[in-house]
Formats: structure tokens, sequence, C-alpha cells
């Protein structure tokens, strides 16, 4: 069903999308925009399945770079298709990440350790994990977000070519050499650690209960999920582009509905780990999301920007690179422990409630 319907919609948008976006009234923007969000996440849970099912299959560090390749194409898609849309938006790459670490960081994080407070009072996690994601997190965020605003050689929260190229070759190999740690040497700073609750019962599990079907056929039905994402994705863009126009919303709130659809699987996900008493699997998937949109998002934004000749606005406002210093404050606190109760939880959610206010009142 999640690929007829998604290869349904394609042909549709393909044949007569132009057609039914120009001059849409608002209601029928809604309707577009609805039906286009809803084919996209659902595709984006087959993603993100049959990417798991991969990682299961080829082990590391193969399977970790399948399923954030993954996450990232759709991201990169996303993004890529407003940028070059007719309303080009060139905050829209510096929009989005900054949305996914507030979501991430802030909305899930908070509300994770609130279901888990609220479950199990005190939980438990493999805090040199959590330490090797913040020490990437940290440095990666305020290179992207904070520096652009204090360089010289270009104004307005811009990189010069020289920067993005360099800085886009730092972050990548910075985050290739955590990838090979987090694979290999350091594996077992990722798992739960001897004691406490988690998902070894599962690894245990011998690899032929676990897998079903092969790991071609898997590859096959990963594309045939990550496609329709990217073909929609330009319909989407214009949807989007329109409904902002229309109703007067910010931009940044275009980022936060991209930030929205390629996290909605993993957080879900994140969300089932902590209930089930796996709180080193969802920080896990928390704060992977948050580095790899970091290690790989920035280079590919910036590579867009120079090929394409599209002015890329990196640089937060001051409101808004305070708010990212209190995050980074409040998560290194947070799992400078090895428990967690409900207080981190809700104050995590209450600096996502002052995010969400500033998008719409700055």
């Amino acid at each position: 069903m999640r690929l007829v319907a998604g290869w349904t919609s394609v042909i549709i948008f393909l044949l007569i999308g132009d057609a039914m976006i120009a001059g849409t009234h608002p209601l029928g923007t809604c309707f577009l925009f609805a039906w286009l969000l809803a084919v996209i996440v659902w595709a984006a849970f087959g993603v993100v399945q049959e990417a798991e099912e991969i990682a299961e299959r080829l082990g590391e560090p193969f399977g970790t770079l399948v399923l954030t390749l993954s996450i990232v194409i759709i991201e990169v898609a996303l993004i890529a298709a407003v940028m070059l849309g007719h309303n080009g938006v060139p905050t829209l790459g510096r929009d989005t990440m900054f949305a996914v670490l507030m979501i991430v960081l802030n909305g899930v994080v908070g509300l994770c350790l609130l279901i888990g407070g609220l479950r199990y009072r005190l939980q438990s996690f493999n805090l040199q994990g959590a330490g090797a994601y913040l020490a990437l997190i940290i440095p990666l965020s305020v290179i992207a977000l904070v520096l652009p605003n204090f360089t010289t050689s270009a104004v307005g929260g811009k990189l010069s070519v020289v920067q993005a190229a360099f800085f886009s070759m730092f972050t990548i190999a910075l985050y290739g050499l955590f990838l090979c740690l987090q694979a290999g040497r350091h594996r077992g700073f990722f798992v739960a650690a001897p004691g406490i609750p988690g998902d070894a019962v599962e690894h245990a599990l011998p690899k032929h209960v676990r897998a079903i079907g092969s790991t071609a056929s898997r590859i096959v039905l990963l594309f045939a999920n990550i496609l329709p994402i990217i073909i929609l994705s330009k319909s989407l863009a214009a949807i989007l582009d329109q409904g902002i126009t229309q109703s007067g919303a910010p931009p940044a709130l275009g980022g936060i509905v991209i930030a929205m659809i390629v996290f909605t699987p993993e957080g879900i996900s994140a969300l089932k780990a902590v209930a089930a008493n796996e709180l080193t699997r969802a920080i896990n998937l928390c704060l992977g999301a948050a580095t790899s949109t970091l290690g790989l998002t920035v280079p590919a934004i910036l590579l867009i920007g120079l090929l394409t000749d599209q002015t890329i606005v990196l640089g937060l406002s001051s409101a808004n690179m305070v708010l990212l210093a209190v995050t980074l404050m409040l998560n290194t606190l947070t799992f400078s422990g090895t428990r967690t109760t409900m207080l981190e939880g809700a104050t995590h959610l209450s600096l996502f409630l002052v995010y969400l206010v500033l998008v719409f009142s700055p």
C-alpha cells in the first residue's frame, strides 16, 4: 500500500501537478499540502524500515552508513527543491538545520525524558555514547550556525567560497572519523552498557531469526521508497512556497515542515524505545539525527549553493544564537550523568516552546 500510494501520487503530479498547483485557492493548497505531506511521511517510514533491515544484514560500518545516508538524501532533496524553486529561500538550509536541532535536542529529547520519567521514575543510559555525540554536535553547530555571523570575508551570515569549501571538508572528515569509531573501535559506547536496560537481547538474536528476505530485495525496496520522496519534493516545495505566501506565515516555517518530515519516523522510533525503557537507543536516534544533519547536510547545502550560485545564509539571528547556546549547555548537563528524570524532560520541552514562540513572534 505504501509504494502504491507513493508512486500513484508521483504519476498524478508528474502529469497534472503544475495545473493543480497554479492558482489554487487557499483551501485547495491546504488539501494538496496535506496529501503530499501524508504520502512523503509514509514513504519516509518505509525508508527507515528498509534501511534498518539492510543495516541488520550488512553489519557495521555499512549498516550505519545506509541508514544515515537514506535520511540525509531525503533531507537534502527537500531542502534543494525549495532552494531551487521559484521563490528561492537563502535561509532555508539554516532554518531546517536549526529546526532539526530544536525538534530533536529539545522537543523529542524532552518528550522522551518526560515519558520515561513518568513511567520508570529514573532511566539509565550509556554516558559515553551521549558524550561522543555531543562532542561532535557542539563544535559543528557553532561552526555552521554561529561562526558565519562573525567572519569578515563575507557579510550577512554567509561564508566565502574558501570558507565553505574548507569547512565542508573538515566537517565531512570529522563525521567520517566519528562513523568509523562508532562502528568499530568504540562501538560499545552506543549500546546499552551491562546492567542498563536496552536492546542487548535483540542484538543477541541470530541473524537468520531477524533477517527475512534477501539484502538485494531490501535495497530495491529502499530506493523504491526514496524515489517518490525525491520526485514529489519539487511539488511539495511549490505548494509550501504558495501556502506560506498566501497565509503570510514566517519563512522559517518551511524549515520546520521539512525537519518534521525528515525526523518524524525516527522520532516515533525514539518514543517507542523510551517507552520500552531503552533510553540508550532513543538517545542514539535523537543525537544521531542531529549529528548527521550537521555532518552531512551542511556540506551538501553549501555544495548546492556553490554549484548553482545560490546565496546561502547560515548565521542565526541573535535570539536564536542564545537559544542554541542554552540548548547545547542544557544537553551537556542532561547527559553528564547516567540517569535522567522528568525534570530534565520538562526543561527541554520548555525550551522547545520558546523556540516555537520565537518563530511566530521574533
